[in-house]
């Protein structure tokens, strides 16, 4: 999902938006997303274990590891012989997101809060200062205690309320505006909504357990929305009569609901600029109220395409492509084939890669890329490749079959690549 994630990350991030009192003021997390090239080595150590210890360039870590918090795969490290804790992205100055807006798998709340308790025996006594992946050290032993603790309780207690709440029968946008903060964290500065908020937050912890469905029957088969938004348009007398209405509501405060107007109305009318126009400054007006720096971003952003249309993110990503695996190569070319162009084909491709030692079956059949290893001498495919992995990298480039060794139809090569489909980074967001 890169791609879209990509896409969506410009709107999280206020990619677009110029840096003034306007615009772009920060992300919450940090001021900016960095301009550079991203990058990505193979490993050369694996952790594997809480508790493991290393002694790089001269300095001993312990590490705990902490997978399903902020990333799938995560870690914090305690420096013992410096007394210093470096708490990853689980422990910042402000609320982090239980699942981020540009998209991602839903964290889990309390397993990042119970791995905050896991760091505070294992760790907080033996150190001095806390770091962190973003923001400033948090010095002294007891100050440092004090904010894990608050950082474990703000996880623990989104969560635990959460749970309570969808118990008593209500969804996750009903609890999302039924849920306050104890006087402490909402006092604790770094606890406020500032990255994520406790609004989406609880959506998405109500999301992990249940799911996109509310449990309505409506909810199960609703039109998608620029069909939903022709009827609703229809239903209100029509594209003149909304516009109306949704100034009134902007007019009255009621942002919120005049931004749900408006988008049925750029939904149903995406080429009438006066929808897009009004939808803009309601989206301007938000965005300079939230204290969330994502959904700052994400207003100003979508304000922003309304106007002037979509910008697309240059996405620059030959090396870390290099650092993938065969079969994550693999698996990018299967979200890229176009299930209905390919259901009339059925082809088999070995690969074998001198570089690796490894062989490869990818076939291709009702529409499903499927690829494993298989023994050396497997025989049973349209196509034979004998390669390297870079060579594979060119080849998927478009650089040809000249200097790869193969037998067998070179026509299936073809076909292959001809149900790929090429993603879009500058997919519409604010308008059909």
């Amino acid at each position: 999902a890169g791609t879209a994630m990509l896409r969506r990350g410009a709107y999280h991030t206020g990619w677009e938006l110029d840096p003034d009192p306007r615009g772009l003021i920060g992300v919450g997390l940090g001021f900016a997303a960095s301009t550079g090239l991203p990058s990505l080595l193979p490993p050369t150590l694996e952790v594997t274990r809480t508790g493991q210890e290393e002694r790089l360039d001269g300095v001993l870590f312990r590490f705990q590891l902490t997978p399903g918090t902020e990333a799938p795969s995560e870690l914090n490290f305690h420096l013992p012989e410096r007394r210093a804790l470096c708490m990853a992205e689980n422990a910042s100055h402000n609320l982090h997101n239980i699942q981020t807006l540009r998209g991602a798998l839903v964290r889990d709340a309390r397993i990042w809060s119970r791995y905050l308790t896991e760091s505070i025996t294992l760790y907080a006594a033996d150190s001095d200062v806390l770091f962190a992946s973003h923001h400033w050290p948090t010095w002294g032993t007891e100050r440092l205690t004090a904010f894990l603790s608050e950082q474990r309780d703000l996880y623990g207690y989104l969560h635990d309320q959460t749970l309570r709440l969808l118990n008593q029968g209500y969804t996750g946008i009903e609890i999302a505006e039924m849920i306050e903060l104890p006087p402490r964290l909402e006092r604790a500065w770094h606890a406020r909504g500032y990255y994520g908020s406790v609004s989406h937050n609880v959506k998405a912890i109500y999301h992990r357990y249940m799911g996109w469905y509310d449990g309505h029957p409506a909810s199960l088969w609703e039109h998608p929305p620029a069909e939903s938004a022709h009827r609703y348009v229809e239903c209100m007398g029509g594209l003149g009569a909304v516009l109306t209405k949704a100034r009134a509501y902007l007019d009255a405060g009621d942002l919120r609901f005049a931004a749900q107007l408006l988008k049925h109305a750029t939904f149903a009318a995406p080429g009438d600029s006066r929808a897009k126009d009004l939808l803009a400054e309601t989206f301007e007006r938000l965005g300079h109220g939230a204290e969330c720096g994502t959904w700052r971003n994400n207003y100003l952003m979508g304000a922003m395409e309304l106007r002037n249309g979509v910008q697309p993110v240059p996405i620059a990503a030959d090396s870390m492509s290099a650092a993938l695996s065969v079969e994550q190569v693999f698996d990018s070319l299967a979200i890229r084939v176009n299930g209905p162009r390919a259901w009339d084909h059925s082809l088999a491709v070995l690969w074998r890669f001198t570089d690796l030692d490894e062989t490869y079956r990818t076939s291709l059949r009702n529409g499903v890329l499927v690829h494993h290893p298989v023994a050396e001498d497997a025989a049973d495919a349209d196509l034979t490749l004998t390669l390297t992995k870079p060579r594979l990298m060119d080849l998927l480039g478009g650089l040809g079959l000249d200097d790869i060794e193969h037998t067998g139809d070179p026509g299936v090569l073809t076909t292959l690549m001809s149900v790929l489909d090429t993603p879009d980074p500058g997919f519409a967001i604010v308008t059909p």
